[in-house]
C-alpha cells in the first residue's frame, strides 16, 4: 500500500528531518528519517523492496531503497553508500537537518503471496540493505512464515553492515543464518568464500522463495545454485536498481526492455529477467 495523500504536483517532495545517523563501514551510514508533518508519520506506508527518492535541495535527488520495516512505525531508514555529489552531501548532514523525501516507489516483495513460504534469503554487500527491510519484516510476523535462511556475503569484515542485527538474526532459534567473507583478515573465525559456498552447508527444499540482491556478477552464479536445487524461475526474486530517475514512469530513464524499473519493479523473478535484454 503506498502513501494515498492527492497532491498537485507529484515531483514535490514533502520535507523529512534527520534524527540519527550510524556509520556502518567506510562508506556506508544508516540514516533514519521522520516526516516534518505529523500526519505523514502516520499515513506514510510502504512495503518491503519499494524506494523512494530523498532530494539535497540546492544539489540534486537520488533513489534510494527503503531498509526499515513497515511493521516499526514513525520514521523510514536508508542505507546509503558514499559515491558522488547527492550522496556526498547527505553523509554531510546533521541531526536535524532537512531534506525531501518522495515516495514510496515502485512494486516491492509480494507480501500476500510469501505467506505460508519457505524463505531463502541471499544478499551480498550493500544488497543486504533493501532485504533488511524484508527480513525485519519477516521477524517482526514470523508465524505467517514458514522456515527462514539467510545467506549473507561480503568481500572482506571491513565491509559487514548492520553488524548488530546480523548477530540479533543469529541468535534467533526460528532463523538460520549463515555469512561469508570473499577473503578473510587475521581476526576472521568465519566462513571464507564467495556467498554461494554457503549452499554447499545447508540442504535447502525446493519448495522455497529465495529472494536475492547484491552486485550484478553476484546473480548469475546464485541463480544457477537455485535452480539446482529446484526452486522455479518464478520462485526467485530479485531487486534490480537500475537508473532510477523520477519514480513516476515518466523520464523512461530505467527502462529495461518494454519494463520500467520504478514501476514494474524494483523486483522481478528470474523468469520476467531472462525475458529482458541486459537486464542484469
Amino acid at each position: 500500500m503506498q502513501l494515498q495523500v492527492k497532491k498537485e504536483n507529484v515531483y514535490v517532495p514533502d520535507l523529512a528531518r534527520l534524527v540519527s545517523k550510524r556509520k556502518m563501514s567506510g562508506t556506508e551510514t544508516l540514516f533514519e528519517f521522520e516526516f516534518v508533518e505529523d500526519r505523514l508519520r502516520d499515513l506514510f506506508d510502504y512495503r518491503p523492496g519499494q524506494f523512494v527518492q530523498l532530494s539535497m535541495f540546492g544539489i540534486g535527488e537520488a533513489p534510494f531503497s527503503i531498509s526499515s520495516t513497515p511493521t516499526r512505525k514513525g520514521f523510514i531508514e536508508l542505507g546509503i553508500r558514499r559515491t558522488g555529489s547527492v550522496t556526498n552531501a547527505i553523509h554531510n548532514l546533521k541531526l536535524g537537518d532537512i531534506v525531501g523525501i518522495r515516495g514510496p516507489y515502485g512494486n516491492g516483495f509480494p507480501l500476500e503471496a510469501l505467506k505460508g513460504r519457505n524463505l531463502l534469503f541471499v544478499a551480498g554487500g550493500i544488497g543486504l540493505v533493501p532485504l533488511r527491510s524484508l527480513i525485519n519484516y519477516v521477524v517482526d510476523r514470523r508465524s505467517q512464515f514458514g522456515d527462514v535462511t539467510i545467506f549473507y556475503g561480503t568481500r572482506n569484515p571491513s565491509e559487514i553492515i548492520f553488524k548488530d542485527e546480523l548477530a540479533s538474526w543469529d541468535a534467533l532459534d526460528d532463523v538460520d543464518f549463515l555469512m561469508t567473507v570473499d577473503k578473510g583478515d587475521k581476526d576472521w573465525k568465519g566462513n571464507v568464500g564467495v556467498v554461494t559456498t554457503l549452499f554447499n552447508k545447508r540442504e535447502i527444499d525446493p519448495n522455497t522463495v529465495a529472494l536475492v540482491c547484491g552486485p550484478p556478477v553476484m546473480y548469475k552464479f546464485v541463480v544457477d545454485e537455485l535452480l539446482k536445487i529446484g526452486i522455479g524461475r518464478d520462485e526467485i526474486l530479485v531487486s534490480l536498481e537500475r537508473r532510477m530517475k523520477c519514480g513516476v514512469g515518466k523520464c523512461a530513464h530505467c527502462q529495461i526492455g518494454h519494463k520500467l524499473t520504478c514501476m514494474d519493479g524494483p523486483v522481478f523473478s528470474i523468469f520476467e529477467v531472462e525475458q529482458l535484454q541486459e537486464a542484469i
